[in-house]
Formats: C-alpha cells, structure tokens, sequence
C-alpha cells in the first residue's frame, strides 16, 4: 500500500531499532521527511544516511522520550529544517519485566514516562503547533494487543499492559479533543512480532509462543507497514479515535 506524503514532516519515536526503522523508512519511501528520535545517536544517523541514499530525507535528533522538558528545542530544531511536524508516530516504548507484587515503583514510574507521558507531552506539544497555524495532521500511537489481553500466567510485564491501555484511551479522548483542529490520533494495537522487547522473551521461549499461535509465526515489522501507512494517508480523514489490532489472530476475541 502506498501514500503521497509528500511536503509531510514525519516524527518518528524509537527510531532505532525494529518497528521505528520500518516505519521511518516507509515514511520516507512516500515522501515525507522524516525525523529520527531515539537515544541511541548512532544508529539514528545511520538509518538517516541509508533513508538518504534511497532519495529520501531523514533527521536524526537525539531524544529520550521520558526527558519531556527537551521536546520544545527538538521541534524548534525540526522547525527550521523541515517545518512543521505533521505526522507523529509514538512508537518509543519500555516493558517492565515483573510482576505487580514484585515491580518497584521506580520501574513503575520509568514504564510511565516512557509509554504513557512521553507520548503525551510530544503529542500535545505538536498539536499546539498545529493548531496555532491551522494545519491538518496525524498522530498514531504503537499500543500492544497487551492492552486488551493478559495472561498473569505468562510474561510477567503486568504494568506493560496498564500503561498500553492507557495509551489507547489517550488516543481515544485526544481524537475527540482535536477533531475539530483536524488532528486526527490513532493507534496500532500489535501482538508478539519480533523486536528488541520481545527477543529475550522469544530467546526463551520461541516454539511454546509459536505453538500458541493459530498460524504458528511470530509477525515482523515489514507485516505493520501497511497499516501505518493508512492511518496517515490523507485518504483516511474520517478515521479518528481508532485502534487496529494486528496480531495476526493471535489473541482471542
């Protein structure tokens, strides 16, 4: 599936490593110029010069999601480069490890900042800009089938699953909120695809999670692509406060 995203400037979060660098690339492959964020610079500016040399455009920016007080100087730095951002992809994200007897509030407070209050302060800070200068755009969050399905037998990232409800609630209520400024928000909710949160997970135990599954596959990013690029093809201007489920059948309805 393809999309005319250009003159469309692209916020990428967690553009580092597995779904972040799927979505910056298809971004960048349907014009839109495309910010890089993430902690890990060098990746960053390695992704950049690969999006370059296919004919694209990318911007690397150093930015850990949880540090909110450093989002107003990295969008001024995009501002003057590539304008406004347009598009935003919350893609950044944390897990827990533990269960909710044995998770220390620290942790907790870490797996909050990083998927539920980052998200929020960029998402905020982007549509005030929008707002203030009457342009369109598009924001998607990357939630988790984990906020619909738990199983305490299994993986133990209990706060995982609270904090991706609470992101697909956000995308909820911002929709409505910003409907009128034509700020449409949306979300991915993804089942067990390969990335760095699932590797160790999928290390341990790769045949007991394959067996599990009806088609007895783990999804890869690549599969996500296109319903990315959907959520903010102009084309779906009327979908707003949604969240797709893509698990590939994964989870029980």
């Amino acid at each position: 599936m393809g999309c005319d995203l250009t003159g469309q400037t692209a916020f990428v979060t967690g553009a580092s490593s597995g779904l972040g660098v799927e979505f910056a690339r298809a971004l960048a492959r349907q014009g839109a110029k495309v910010v890089l964020a993430a902690r890990r610079t060098e990746r960053l500016e390695a992704l950049a010069h690969d999006i370059a040399a296919e004919g694209g455009q990318a911007m690397p920016v150093t930015l850990d999601v949880a540090d909110t007080d450093a989002i107003e100087a990295v969008l001024d730095a995009v501002e003057a480069r590539f304008g406004k951002v347009t598009i935003l992809i919350n893609n950044a994200g944390t897990a827990d490890g533990h269960r909710a007897l044995d998770l220390p509030l620290d942790e907790l407070d870490r797996v909050w900042s990083v998927n539920v209050r980052g998200p929020w302060a960029l998402s905020c800070a982007i549509a005030r800009r929008l707002v203030a200068s009457g342009q369109e755009g598009r924001i998607v969050n990357i939630a988790s089938i984990a906020a619909y399905v738990f199983d305490g037998r299994a993986i133990p990232a209990t706060f995982y699953s609270v904090s991706k409800a609470a992101l697909v609630r956000m995308t909820e209520v911002l929709a409505m909120e910003w409907a009128a400024h034509r700020i449409n928000v949306n979300a991915i909710a993804p089942g067990m695809f390969e990335s760095e949160l699932t590797a160790a997970h999928l290390e341990r135990s790769l045949d007991r999670a394959l067996q599990a599954t009806p088609r007895k596959r783990i999804g890869h990013p690549r599969q996500l692509i296109s319903t990315l690029l959907y959520l903010v093809d102009p084309a779906s201007e009327v979908v707003t406060g949604t969240c797709i489920k893509a698990d590939d059948g994964q989870m029980l309805r």
